[in-house]
């Protein structure tokens, strides 16, 4: 099988636009692919292989000579090239893009947004969750642009107090540990024990761990101090 090329997009999305009814030449301008249908705004369609952010500023490029552009993208089978249009799709609309891709097996070519102007919903929730996490958290104790891995939470702040307390004062009850730490969720968070840093004694009663003795020797970061 011979490695496709971006000629190859152009016979199906062609063919796609005549069918409703537009005409369609390639290569006028600056643009891959223009229709024309009546007395309608011009549609640009710039055709790639594969997402880029090249083919995004093409297309912004683009909207100088019409609001109506698409890009086009060879669709490949699998799980990442789906994940891609999902995030890519979102951009183009973020951008007043169209989106389609083109299988090359068959020539089917399918439109997963139209361009136009777009105004994104607010997700209540995860407004409510950020600025929750942002009075929560002590100091700023991450590095912008950081990994998740090792990320230091408001939740990890407070299971270091628990950790802390239980450190200096030993094995407590958790409506102490609660009321003395002024964290309300002690006894639940001793019980779910997310970092190991915690032992049950007895009923009600928890301890330290070893791993927690440990994070509370390096605790000064964590708690957002220098």
């Amino acid at each position: 099988m011979s490695t496709p090329r971006e000629t190859d997009l152009y016979p199906p999305v062609k063919s796609f636009l005549e069918d409703q009814g537009y005409v369609v030449k390639a290569e006028v301008g600056a643009a891959d692919v223009v229709a024309i249908r009546g007395e309608e705004p011009p549609v640009v369609v710039e055709l790639k292989l594969v997402f880029s952010l090249a083919l995004f500023h093409q297309c912004v490029e683009r909207l100088k000579v019409s609001d109506d552009v698409y890009l086009a993208v060879a669709h490949k089978p699998g799980k990442p090239f789906y994940k891609a249009v999902k995030a890519n799709t979102v951009l183009a609309r973020r951008l007043g893009l169209g989106l389609m891709t083109v299988r090359l097996s068959d020539g089917l070519v399918s439109v997963h947004c139209d361009p136009g102007p777009y105004a994104p919903r607010k997700n209540t929730k995860r407004k409510a969750s950020l600025l929750r996490e942002f009075a929560r958290r002590q100091g700023d104790p991450n590095d912008g642009g950081q990994t998740r891995v090792g990320l230091i939470t408001a939740y990890r702040q407070d299971a270091l107090k628990l950790a802390i307390y239980l450190f200096e004062v030993g094995a407590s009850k958790g409506a102490d540990v609660a009321r003395e730490t002024e964290v309300k969720r002690a006894t639940v968070m001793m019980r779910d024990n997310h970092y190991g840093w915690f032992e049950k004694v007895e009923k009600g009663i928890y301890g330290i761990s070893p791993e927690g003795a440990e994070a509370v020797k390096t605790s000064g970061r964590v708690l957002g101090s220098s």
